[in-house]
């Protein structure tokens, strides 16, 4: 199908973009287009305008700022791939961009507009959950923030009003004895929506035990989630070959896939146990 007919406005200036969006109800923001430009093929959109936020400067930087990485909501999959402040404090964001779609998207694709069309297989989702990220969202009122959690509300629909631009993605930098991991399934190649994606994070005490853990899941509900009772399980335990076990057991068990799908509660497993048994090394190891 043909794209429809609308207008093209591009600001200069954020508070231009809140006032234009604010302005037109009927208006949605564009950055890579790479949700919404199909979205409006397909007919599901037919806004009489598109306000295209990529080249704000607000919105296009990452920066680290009192012990948090902001990351601008333009930035694109690749511009965090290659960044070495991301690959260094934020390695499992790395390894998500890596397995993001492919580099024709890459370029293209944004955090904030990955985020904001909620797609339940949406990669960058479980990762950052795992970090405990949280949303910054411009609006004419102001600024307000809230916890990725919190953002995300069902299938392609999160928190963000009409007249609101996600304008940045807050990461606490963890500590040095943060472990994290991240791996997406797909159905033939790199290239493929997720089928399941699995991120885990472990904070270990100098002992070795795990302080807290974190187990974010997507493509197998509407939303990304955190499998709670899994990560409850591993607080204060040495990551065994038992307590991994068990963990990774919960973690499937949490999954509430299509019917058809059923397969994917397995799979979550043994991802999850892939991913914690080589964080358990690696807090062995020391590195």
């Amino acid at each position: 199908m043909t794209l429809p007919a609308f207008d093209l406005l591009r600001p200069t200036t954020l508070d231009e973009a809140l006032r234009l969006l604010s302005e037109m109800p009927d208006a949605l923001p564009i950055a890579g287009g790479t949700n919404l430009i199909p979205d409006l093929r397909k007919g599901s959109h037919a806004p009489g305008s598109l306000i295209d936020v990529s080249g704000l400067p607000e919105l296009c930087c990452i920066r680290r700022k009192e012990g948090h990485l902001l990351i601008g909501g333009g930035v694109t999959i690749a511009e965090l791939l290659d960044d070495p402040m991301v690959a260094q404090t934020t390695p499992i964001l790395t390894e998500m961009a890596s397995s993001f779609a492919h580099t024709l998207v890459r370029n293209r694709a944004t955090i904030g507009g990955n985020l904001v069309a909620a797609a339940p297989c949406c990669d960058s989702a479980p990762a950052l959950l795992v970090l405990d990220a949280e949303i910054d969202l411009a609006g004419p009122e102001g600024t307000r923030r809230l916890p990725l959690a919190e953002f995300l509300v069902g299938a392609f629909t999160t928190r963000r009003e009409s007249n609101e631009l996600l304008t940045c993605v807050r990461v606490p930098v963890p500590s040095d004895r943060s472990y994290t991991g991240f791996v997406k399934m797909g159905l033939r190649k790199i290239s493929c929506m997720a089928k399941i994606d699995v991120a885990v994070r472990v904070e270990a005490h100098s002992d070795g035990r795990c302080e807290f853990a974190r187990i974010a899941i997507g493509a197998v509900a509407p939303i990304a989630y955190r499998a709670e009772a899994a990560e409850a399980h591993l607080a204060g335990n040495v990551l065994d070959a038992v307590a991994i076990a068990e963990a990774a057991r919960l973690a499937g068990a949490s999954a509430h896939p299509r019917s058809g799908s059923e397969y994917k509660r397995q799979v979550i497993e043994a991802l999850a146990r892939r991913l914690l048994t080589d964080v358990a090394g690696r807090i062995e190891g020391g590195s």
